[in-house]
């Protein structure tokens, strides 16, 4: 992790931004920056962010303080994601984060699909930033700014029909069914997502519940390999908000993980369904690259999604990983 103070620097400059711009798409740049921090390009953040900086907005205006009072009536307005993000920045000053987080963490846990899962993708950022390193002030400001925008984004799925599901996540993903109508934004195409497989529901043991998310993100990122072209960039969530709960899980009570493991299958399911192609391509790496090669490549390129699936199977790790990674870069255009 970053101990040279950039990555501070650079959340200090980002929290004068909104969590969106357009009044729907989604700041990345907390994310990116962590991640780049994240695998030694620390000197490259700044750089980075000045190409990404025409994507930022403003930070938007307060509407009405959150309090302990009323925060169900404020849940899932994104209007007040401003309020939300002064809410949690004053629950982070009065108390250790890991507590703020274990109390709100099944709160918003049911809500992780709003925002098209941004949300819990960047806190689960902010938490390994705090797990790895040093605790410091801007770093415990973007735990607040992510857990704010989740709020705000709140959204549940309907009550989902159950289908025959298969042991492994890898057969699991392939049982889901497309939706019927894959077209409209992520909201629209949720809400046509009405029944998916049953996959890990019974797993009641923290350890077996990590065990299978760690399970699915491997099998959600080899995925996009051959899966990624049905939407080059909605697709990379089936694998990147897994994961940010795996990292997560650490600084969560083992208590919470199973339920953790429920909600993020649902999310990389759901996200399957509504992007997933007709057919499989398969896919063969422009050549053999080392993990470390294979992110330089994805600093180059640019891409907000790609920096983070790159980021992801890097924490998985082995070659169809990195030859999803490598797929990315090809389907997505570079930043610049």
């Amino acid at each position: 992790m970053d101990t040279t103070g950039t990555l501070d620097e650079a959340l200090e400059r980002l929290h004068n931004s909104g969590p969106e711009r357009l009044g729907r798409l989604t700041n990345h740049a907390p994310m990116a920056v962590e991640a780049l921090a994240a695998h030694g390009q620390a000197h490259s953040v700044h750089r980075w962010l000045d190409l990404y900086a025409r994507k930022l907005e403003e930070f938007p205006s307060r509407v009405e303080p959150v309090t302990d009072g009323s925060w169900l009536s404020a849940l899932g307005d994104p209007r007040r994601a401003a309020d939300w993000i002064c809410y949690f920045e004053c629950e982070m000053a009065e108390r250790p984060w890991r507590s703020v987080l274990t109390q709100w963490w099944p709160r918003l846990l049911p809500g992780m699909y709003g925002g098209s899962t941004h949300p819990v993708i960047r806190v689960g950022h902010a938490v390994r930033t705090l797990l790895s390193g040093e605790i410091t002030e801007p770093r415990l400001a973007e735990l607040a700014h992510g857990l704010g925008y989740w709020a705000a984004r709140h959204r549940p799925v309907a009550v989902l029909a159950p289908l025959p599901s298969a042991d492994s996540a890898v057969a699991a993903l392939d049982t889901v069914l497309p939706i019927a109508v894959q077209d409209g934004g992520f909201a629209a195409r949720l809400d046509r997502v009405k029944a998916l497989p049953v996959w890990a529901a019974a797993v009641a043991e923290p350890g077996d519940a990590y065990c299978r998310l760690a399970e699915l993100v491997r099998a959600a990122t080899h995925r996009y390999a051959t899966h990624g072209h049905g939407e080059e960039t909605m697709l990379v969530h089936a694998a990147t908000a897994p994961n940010a709960v795996l990292r997560t899980l650490p600084a969560l009570p083992p208590a919470l993980w199973p339920s953790s493991l429920r909600a993020a299958w649902t999310a990389s399911a759901a996200v399957t369904a509504m992007y997933a192609p007709a057919t499989s391509v398969a896919y063969a790496p422009p050549g053999t690259f080392t993990p470390e090669e294979v992110f330089e490549r994805a600093l180059a390129h640019g891409d907000e999604h790609v920096i983070k699936l790159t980021d992801t199977a890097l924490d998985v790790g082995d070659g169809p990983a990195l030859t999803a990674a490598l797929r990315s870069m090809e389907l997505s255009a570079p930043l610049g």
